[in-house]
């Protein structure tokens, strides 16, 4: 679309949920302006013409990613959100310039760099996706969110030895921040809210109004339901806003240790919503996974993955967008994580590191089917969502990554981690390089460990799996989702809250807990947080077994040379014997051979 004015030019992919707020303003403030038709593109083409970038876009409350040709100056800016909802690409095919949505369209670039670049696959081995600014190609990278790149002459013939980051300038190429994280923690710390019923009261007032925001659409709209707190939350939200049932949808599968559509549905019943429960087969779900690297166009091992395209796809026969609760939990303190981990660190630091190692090594002493014993009688022992769930798992989890915790940022580094020691797997020597978890953060604001943890998976684990997952899911089955908990307000609001109000008594998102139970019973909602999951590891050790094998055969490994065939086959018999469950670690390497496969065979 080009601007009124004609000067600017944009391709965009997004929403701006506040543009008609925006274009009020600009008409209080210019008389030349004449709209041509009702979307956000020419707004925001008229606000960049009134305002400028930088200002339009911290105006701007959406999801977006864009390029835009400025005419007069002959430059061209490419701009990301400012958590990171829609993706941006760019780089280098040969000597030309490049950027686009999706890696599969640059792939139609005949210089497009079809190399594997060993660094970003030794972190995606790690955090099971490819954290900004990297792409698993070399010279091909993710404009990071919150974040303008300008180009303001010919572009150059190649690319730097290192990425871009905010901040950097490469002949003519440069990106800086319009919008950042750590300003919002500091802010946040300045103005920090003191009263509990004040706390509350903002919040619901806050929420409301960007649930509100986020409804106006002119098609068909509904919501994902799994019963939690989050998506409970936006849910009752839509419904009190709602003059007749919005729609919900949730899916439920064979396996009742995985099946939580029982909880959506009493939600859904206590507040009357329009609700759909698709229950999926074991075979539906694996059906998904061949489409998987042409959904996710780079190495993707969240395994959440398909469940996520399933209530896509069910949701997109009934609307076209959907909301949902994602970034809930990293705003307002609901992972385990935070809850226990500053905890144990605080005990276990007590202990010499040969101790701790010692702990360690103890724990995955005993079986995992042990600890899952464990785990049922001490949920029984507690209330709502106080309990544990896969305790067996988890005791392993935690084991494992004890033995080389030194710090609490060792803790939560290793957690964040499937693989601990990626260079063991890959056959070539690499280093990890500087990811985003490497920036400074503001420790004078973060002075709680668990805040620390959630700033974070902020600029990291969300932004590189929980907002991807979501996106491609949802644009591979043409459906929009809209996550009201990624609006700025909503943002700014919860840095403005101690860390008592957002884990208390051992339970997470205390706040956001007490505006649900105003709409929603407590005793629907409380239950230890399970995630959304599907059995895999039992459908590699069954149905799925004779394509796993097929993906890590001997020779398959040794003939595309990534990884060491006697790690991965030991890990393999480890698992199948049923003694360890290492379908995470199995999962990050046959994704990445799926992925392989499907791109360069």
């Amino acid at each position: 679309m080009q601007s009124f004015n004609k000067r600017f030019s944009i391709v965009y992919n997004g929403e701006i949920y506040n543009h008609l707020e925006m274009r009020k303003a600009l008409e209080s403030e210019t008389t030349v302006l004449s709209w041509a038709g009702h979307s956000d593109t020419e707004t925001l083409l008229a606000g960049i013409s009134h305002w400028g970038i930088d200002e339009t876009l911290v105006r701007a409350k959406g999801m977006f990613a864009f390029a835009l040709w400025d005419r007069v100056e002959k430059r061209l800016t490419l701009a990301r959100d400012r958590m990171g909802e829609k993706p941006l690409y760019w780089g280098w095919a040969g000597t030309d310039l490049v950027f686009a949505s999706e890696l599969k369209a640059l792939r139609a670039h005949p210089d497009f760099p079809r190399e594997v670049c060993r660094e970003s696959l030794a972190q995606y081995l790690r955090f099971l996706y490819v954290p900004e600014p990297r792409t698993i190609h070399p010279a091909l990278y993710k404009l990071e969110p919150g974040t303008i790149l300008t180009m303001e002459q010919t572009p150059p013939v190649s690319p730097p030895d290192a990425p871009l980051r905010p901040g950097d300038r490469y002949e003519g190429i440069s990106i800086r921040r319009y919008w950042s994280l750590n300003s919002a923690i500091e802010g946040g710390a300045l103005n920090k809210i003191t009263d509990d019923l004040g706390a509350v009261s903002e919040l619901e007032k806050t929420l409301g109004n960007v649930v509100s925001r986020q409804m106006l659409s002119d098609v068909p709209l509904g919501a994902f339901l799994s019963g939690g707190v989050d998506s409970s939350m936006i849910v009752a939200l839509m419904q009190a806003q709602s003059v007749k049932p919005i729609k919900t949808f949730t899916i439920g599968f064979e396996h009742p240790e995985y099946d939580e559509s029982s909880h959506a549905a009493a939600v859904a019943a206590h507040l009357a919503t329009d609700h759909t429960r698709m229950l999926v087969t074991d075979k539906q779900a694996r059906d998904v996974i061949p489409d998987l690297p042409e959904i996710y166009d780079e190495p993707f091992a969240d395994s959440s993955q398909i469940p996520t395209y399933l209530v896509c796809r069910a949701a997109r026969e009934h609307v076209t967008v959907a909301l949902s609760g994602d970034a809930g939990d990293e705003l307002f303190g609901g992972y385990n994580r935070y809850l226990h981990g500053p905890s144990l660190w605080r005990r276990m630091k007590k202990f010499p590191k040969p101790v701790r190692r010692a702990m360690g090594q103890g724990a995955c002493i005993l079986p995992e089917v042990a600890w899952g014993t464990i785990g049922t009688v001490y949920n029984k022992l507690k209330s709502g969502s106080g309990g544990v769930a896969n305790l067996g798992t988890k005791a392993h989890r935690f084991g494992e990554r004890l033995r080389d915790t030194h710090s609490l940022e060792d803790l939560y580094y290793n957690a964040a981690s499937t693989w601990l020691e990626p260079e063991s797997l890959l056959l070539h020597e690499t280093k990890e390089p500087i990811s985003t978890l490497s920036d400074p953060l503001p420790l004078h604001a973060l002075s709680e460990p668990a805040a620390w943890m959630m700033a974070q998976d902020m600029r990291s684990y969300l932004p590189g799996d929980i907002l991807c997952k979501v996106d491609r899911a949802a644009m591979s089955a043409s459906l929009e989702t809209r996550a009201p908990f990624l609006d700025p307000d909503v943002i700014a609001l919860s840095m403005r809250l101690p860390m008592e109000m957002k884990i208390r008594g051992g339970q997470g998102k205390w706040a956001l807990r007490q505006v649900l139970y105003k709409y929603v019973p407590q005793q629907i909602i409380e239950r230890p947080k399970v995630g959304f999951a599907v059995p895999i590891g039992h459908w590699i050790r069954g149905p799925l077994r004779e394509w796993a094998e097929e993906m890590i055969s001997v020779d398959r490994l040794a003939r595309d040379g990534f990884f060491d065939p006697k790690v991965v086959r030991q890990i393999w018999a480890e698992h199948l014997s049923g003694r360890k469950d290492k379908m995470p670690q199995l999962w990050a390497i046959l994704m990445f051979q799926a992925w392989y496969t499907h791109w360069y065979e």
